[in-house]
């Protein structure tokens, strides 16, 4: 007769529960991996090209989206650039009497270096901090044009970012083309290599995730 606390019966349970186990383990670490792997390329998206009213150059990376802009103007794309405005650090350094022209201003001068007549070039107001300023500052502009379309010029690891904030926070107030600087160096097969790929996947991940949650962090003041 079979003792039914015999402790031998429950030596196949547990050895099929630790193999489960360390299936689950496994695949956990594989998709850590993949995600790890694929994360750079996961972030850069392109719409296709067409004629708009404009081309926006989103604040930061001089040169490199102002140059793009320049290069979609020449190629007739659109027949207007639209700047944005940084509050900052103009605001700070004209608190302590220091005269700062702004990003605006070279953005400006590269555009003309570039070939782009100044009175194509527009600075759009009022000042933004961050990049849902100025989707909200370009698409509030946009509302107001009989051709309610644009051209979003910005780098490679942001191009996702700005897509979802235009989808979120424009409100059908226009139709934008999201483009990246092709001079940008990012590489997304390898984004781990260099810091500064490394410090911009993690940056827009984080970002991606503020999104995501109805933009619950905002700029410190």
């Amino acid at each position: 007769m079979t003792n039914p606390h015999d402790s031998s019966l429950e030596i196949p349970k547990r050895s099929w529960a630790r193999r489960i186990l360390w299936l689950l383990v496994c695949g956990m670490i594989l998709f850590g991996v993949v995600v790890f792997r694929e994360v750079g390329k996961w972030l850069v998206v392109e719409d296709p090209i067409s004629h708009c009213r404009a081309i926006a150059v989103l604040s930061g990376s001089m040169p490199l989206r102002a140059i793009e802009a320049a290069i979609l103007y020449r190629q007739g794309y659109a027949p207007e650039i639209w700047l944005t405005h940084s509050a900052e650090p103009g605001a700070t350094l004209e608190a302590m009497g220091i005269s700062f022209a702004g990003e605006d201003y070279y953005n400006a001068r590269i555009l003309i270096h570039e070939g782009v007549p100044q009175g194509a070039i527009r600075i759009l107001e009022p000042p933004i901090v961050n990049t849902a300023d100025e989707i909200e500052v370009i698409s509030s502009t946009l509302s107001g044009e009989k051709d309610r379309s644009v051209i979003i010029v910005t780098t490679k690891a942001h191009t996702r970012r700005t897509r979802m904030l235009w989808r979120k926070l424009a409100r059908g107030r226009g139709h934008a083309i999201v483009r990246a600087a092709s001079g940008d160096a990012f590489e997304p097969k390898h984004w781990w290599r260099t810091t500064g790929d490394a410090l911009d996947v993690v940056r827009e991940v984080l970002g991606l995730v503020n999104a995501w949650a109805g933009l619950p962090l905002r700029p410190g003041q």
